[in-house]
């Protein structure tokens, strides 16, 4: 399921409860989206982002740090903005959270869309998708090696490592894509894709790039893992045939989004979520 970020608030009693109980009816994995500051849409006039200065996210790292204690859900984040992160940075917090977890960690990066987030992080917006090619090879140096020394185009490490390491090595890096040059990045580079389109014609012609790119670079485009997502605008019997028709789309995850179809309070969110767990027929945890 998707973290309800914009929705949830920011009491770390309701985020407890509400990750016990998504436990509690079957769900497997947990996904968060990142976004580090907002924009001012009156510093901004004209703003036309998703998100602003007064949308609520909650850091996905220490949020998993916090929820791997008290669940055995599989993180992911989907995605990381990687670029306007440090290198290093990013791969010690995503090896914390493997260990935290026990190595059920999806890293999920992405390019993202927000050049406000970039200047508040001291990072260039310009150059994002180059960076992020070259972050996605040293980051697997860095979970994998004791010492690593790297000279790259935009990154530098001389004689250093990460200890502890994590469980995973490396960790899987997911890609979040939908131009032609990040599907091409995640064919070539990823060990899954977060498809951001439904099912369907455009669909096929986008997982046809990525598993082109894949082929190109030698690599099994069938290893390329793909993670759907369904929302609840069309209700909850809707949200189940979106599962059925990723399945048959060949998709090894789903996650359902109850974010923007008018949840009001924590528990809505969670019968939402009751109703299409029951409907697709997940399995239910037992409470411990």
């Amino acid at each position: 399921m998707v973290f309800p970020q914009t929705e949830i608030g920011a009491d770390p009693v309701v985020i407890r409860a509400y990750a016990a109980a998504v436990e509690e009816l079957g769900f497997q994995h947990i996904l968060a989206y990142d976004h580090v500051v907002g924009a001012d849409p009156e510093v901004y006039p004209g703003w036309s982002g998703p998100y602003d200065i007064d949308t609520t996210f909650h850091e996905p790292f220490v949020l998993y740090g916090f929820l791997a204690a008290i669940t055995s859900l599989e993180m992911v984040t989907g995605v990381i903005i990687a670029p306007q992160r440090q290198t290093a940075l990013l791969a010690k917090q995503a090896a914390e959270v493997d260990i935290l977890t026990g190595g059920k960690f999806r890293l999920g990066v992405g390019l993202g869309w927000n050049h406000v987030e970039y200047e508040a992080l001291d990072k260039d917006f310009s150059n994002r998708g180059r960076r992020m090619s070259e972050q996605i090879e040293l980051l697997r140096l860095l979970w994998t090696q004791r010492s690593v020394t790297f000279a790259g185009r935009f990154e530098t490490v001389t004689g250093a490592g990460l200890a502890p390491l994590p469980v995973q090595r490396p960790i899987p890096i997911w890609i979040g894509a939908s131009t032609v040059p990040a599907l091409k990045r995640a064919g070539r580079l990823a060990d899954g894709w977060f498809p951001q389109l439904p099912p369907g014609e455009r669909f096929t012609e986008a997982l046809a790039v990525v598993h082109e790119s894949a082929r190109a670079a030698g690599r099994d485009p069938a290893a390329i893992g793909i993670e759907g997502r369904v929302g609840l605008s069309k209700g909850a019997e809707a949200a189940a045939k979106g599962v059925s028709d990723w399945r048959l789309a060949g998709a090894t995850h789903v996650s359902v989004n109850t974010m923007g179809f008018g949840a009001t309070g924590v528990d809505a969110h969670i019968a939402a979520l009751a109703e299409v767990a029951h409907l697709i027929g997940l399995p239910r945890n037992p409470v411990s």
